[in-house]
């Protein structure tokens, strides 16, 4: 599994996805990137529509239909509708378990 993380450089929300991303892998092994985007063009390139941006296998799993790409803070939902800047660490568990049995069963 390879996991890509996308931020903006000194995003303040990058040690809490990267303290998530520890939680939800679990001890599974998974090489873990940082990548910081500085422009709009390279954002469309690597497909980040906000920072952080959590690519798994290239695939982010937090999109939003229609989200446009762009090096701004990101926002994420909790199930009681709050905002945070980070995917929640249940909702990484579940992409990342989910990206894991694809992985194992092909």
């Amino acid at each position: 599994m390879r996991i890509t993380v996308l931020t903006v450089p000194g995003c303040p929300h990058t040690a809490l996805v990267r303290e998530r991303l520890t939680a939800a892998l679990a001890g599974r092994t998974a090489r873990v990137e940082l990548v910081e985007v500085d422009d709009e063009r390279e954002a469309a390139r690597v497909g980040m529509s906000g920072s952080p941006t959590v690519l798994i296998d290239g695939v982010d799993p937090f999109a939003v239909p229609g989200a446009p790409a762009a090096v701004s803070c990101r926002l994420y939902r909790t199930p009681d509708g709050r905002a945070e800047g980070a995917p929640g660490a249940e909702d990484l568990r579940r992409a990342v378990e989910s990206a894991w049995a694809r992985e194992t069963s092909g």
